[in-house]
């Protein structure tokens, strides 16, 4: 470990000595057995999404849009509907909606990844998505990690997104075990033949080109067992409720009518959407010889001097930069013949 990250974690364990914080204390002693518990890692892949600053300030990027696109063109297309978005409804200043929709024009036409607009520096981000794995499997929540005083599991209930008001920066730290993981990522890179030799090249040049990391908020997810891997269902979710809901709800409701099942093949996963919810806290459920978990997910985005890292060569986008909203006049008036 070199004198720089001793000298992190030294003020961390003294800023959690100093605070003498019982929750902190107990969260730390949680981290500590979880990582004796789930020692290694699953990797998941990379997911984007966008960050924003005011141009000239040095302080953390803010999350604009939420870390959790499967590809680079994903998180431009948010970018594009959220500065369409905000030239329609908040705003009745013409120079303010012109420049918004010249920025706009340029996401429907380049797969741009850096843009400033009235003052706002926007990214795009990549991050990497990762599990932690033991003997039994993905980690599930954790006793201290954050839970709702009122858990509802029916009706149309707006799920938050984990990155909603969330910081970045490499020098924002949890605690102890936090800074650790940190520097421990700091020389993750891909290996392993599953993945292809660009997608290897560029991770390792990633170690030497963003040297840093900063860790994004901790997400909650749905998995389900497949072989000897697990499959995703679902977006990543801020708390593990949230998460069991979810579950809930794809078991006695989505998936029925997703797939229109009768009601023989309805009725397992009803009886066992029920137990599951019974159960209050369970973090695990089977069904017509399927097996589900809630697990407990991390991200990380690395850093060099100039900021986040953007997407990578190799990161690959299934369509182009296209324009997805009407065309705006500065006014404010939509063609939507066009």
């Amino acid at each position: 470990m070199d004198d720089d990250w001793e000298r992190r974690i030294a003020e961390v364990q003294a800023g959690l000595v100093r605070s003498g914080d019982p929750v902190a204390w107990v969260t730390e002693a949680d981290a500590v057995e979880s990582a004796m518990r789930y020692p290694g890692l699953a990797v998941r892949g990379a997911t984007f999404g966008v960050v924003a600053r005011d141009v000239g300030d040095d302080g953390p990027w803010r999350i604009v849009e939420p870390v959790r696109c499967g590809m680079p063109q994903e998180a431009r297309d948010c970018l594009q509907s959220r500065l369409f978005f905000r030239a329609k409804d908040d705003t009745d200043d013409p120079a303010v909606r012109r420049e918004l929709i010249a920025a706009v024009k340029v996401l429907e036409r380049k797969p741009v990844d850096r843009l400033d607009v009235l003052g706002v520096r926007y990214r795009v981000v990549r991050a990497d998505e990762f599990t932690r794995i033991g003997d039994d499997g993905l980690e599930p929540p954790r006793p201290t990690d954050p839970e709702p005083v009122f858990r509802v599991w029916e009706g149309d209930i707006p799920h938050r997104s984990p990155d909603d008001g969330a910081l970045l920066a490499p020098d924002r730290s949890r605690g102890p075990m936090s800074e650790a993981l940190r520097f421990g990522m700091r020389s993750f890179s891909y290996t392993g033949a599953r993945y292809p030799a660009a997608v290897r090249r560029d991770s390792e040049r990633a170690v030497v080109s963003h040297p840093d990391v900063a860790l994004l908020p901790v997400a909650f997810g749905v998995v389900e067992r497949e072989g000897s891997g697990w499959l995703p269902h679902g977006s990543l979710l801020a708390t593990p409720h949230e998460a069991r809901q979810a579950l809930y709800d794809m078991m006695v409701d989505f998936w029925p009518h997703m797939y229109k099942w009768d009601d023989a093949q309805r009725e397992p996963y009803r009886r066992a959407g029920e137990l599951f919810r019974a159960a209050g806290r369970a973090d695990k459920a089977r069904v017509a010889g399927r097996e589900f978990r809630i697990c407990r997910v991390e991200r990380m985005v690395r850093f060099d001097p100039d900021g986040p890292e953007g997407p990578r060569p190799s990161d690959v986008d299934e369509y182009g930069p296209q324009r997805l909203h009407p065309r705006m006049d500065e006014d404010g008036t939509l063609h939507h013949e066009e």
